[in-house]
């Protein structure tokens, strides 16, 4: 087996220039980064993490299932001695494609272990693509007003790649504090809902690394509860998950997407404080007179080119919406926001 790169201690080694350059990049002594290709527009890779042990590298995080991305994979692999079936186990952040589908077919194909968090399990079992692409979120329109919105996302076919795609339970649920033992480490498992219900972290204390999926990334903001059954207040969960983690002592941040960055903590406070301004924004909206979800995210600007909500596409214009719903819940549950149904869809006002 191929001896990893000595470094400074403490020190982060050099980084490509761009953070999607494929191979296996040093983060820690045994640990590698290792960007695989994503079919997606505007996110062109995510991030697994290999770690070495002596039972066999662990990998966390897998890809989005198919050709592309195993070939990737085993040549990254190559250079450090290891093909894909010396893998021992795959531990993943959740449950969404770009990091689940392709452990499901490693497993399939070389029998490897895969784990997951447990909160995962109600959009793994509930998974049933006969009721669409996205029948949770289209219910969620409806009550944010964007009647036609929901129509067109009712109406999105699913793919025959959707209905290819391996999905299913893993070997084992991985639970809150759990720890995974490895021969050289042992990795502690932090349940960290918000993204999705079931999003979890791994912190490797004596390393100070934090594996963190797509809970803390360094560039953009996570979308919050999209997923196939998404949690009543998704942004109350993903704030108190991001004051969780900065409780905890500080690490260098391996993210899902984007480079490796040397303070976790510091992405933690941007991301709090990007929430608290944006649930002040939301409130000036209702204060304004918007009363739907819908009304609220056309009166604010979105991307950084700060684009209006009927510019941008279907897909991301649901996200939009989404994602001032879940600003609006938190406003309703901490009192500066009340709401009542009118025809099906939720008006909030200022409380009292």
């Amino acid at each position: 087996m191929a001896q990893p790169r000595t470094e400074r201690s403490g020190a982060l080694p050099d980084q490509p220039d761009h953070w999607t350059e494929p191979g296996a990049h040093l983060v820690r002594e045994g640990v590698y980064r290792i960007p695989l290709p994503l079919p997606l527009e505007g996110l062109n890779a995510v991030n697994v993490y290999l770690v070495e042990d002596r039972e066999g590298p662990v990998l966390i995080d897998s890809g989005w299932a198919g050709p592309e991305t195993g070939k990737a994979l085993a040549e990254a692999l190559r250079p450090l001695g290891h093909t894909l079936g010396d893998l021992a186990q795959i531990l993943v952040t959740h449950a969404h494609w770009d990091h689940y589908t392709q452990a499901l077919l490693l497993r399939e194909s070389l029998g490897v272990r895969v784990r997951i968090g447990r909160g995962e399990r109600h959009s793994i079992e509930g998974l049933d693509l006969n009721r669409g692409a996205h029948p949770a979120q289209a219910a969620q329109l409806r009550r944010c007003g964007a009647k036609d919105l929901a129509d067109a996302v009712a109406a999105m076919p699913v793919t025959a790649e959707e209905w290819a795609m391996p999905f299913g339970p893993p070997d084992a649920w991985l639970d809150d504090h759990e720890e995974v033992p490895l021969t050289e480490r042992t990795l502690k498992v932090l349940a960290t809902p918000g993204h999705t219900r079931g999003h979890v972290v791994f912190g490797d204390p004596g390393a100070g690394l934090l594996f963190a999926g797509d809970h803390v990334l360094p560039h953009i903001t996570p979308s919050i509860g999209f997923e196939r059954s998404p949690e009543r207040s998704p942004l109350r969960s993903y704030r108190q998950s991001l004051r969780l983690v900065r409780e905890l002592p500080d690490a260098l941040l391996l993210p899902a997407h984007g480079p490796v960055t040397t303070s976790t903590h510091t992405r933690v406070d941007a991301l709090l404080a990007h929430h608290e301004e944006r649930l002040d924004a939301v409130a000036r909206a209702v204060r304004g007179g918007a009363r739907s979800a819908l009304d609220v995210a056309r009166a604010l600007p979105w991307t950084r080119r700060r684009r209006r909500l009927d510019d941008l596409p279907d897909q991301h214009r649901m996200l939009a919406v989404l994602e001032i719903d879940a600003h609006l819940e938190v406003l309703a549950e901490t009192g500066v926001l009340c709401w009542e149904p009118v025809a099906g869809v939720r008006h909030f006002a200022v409380a009292g």
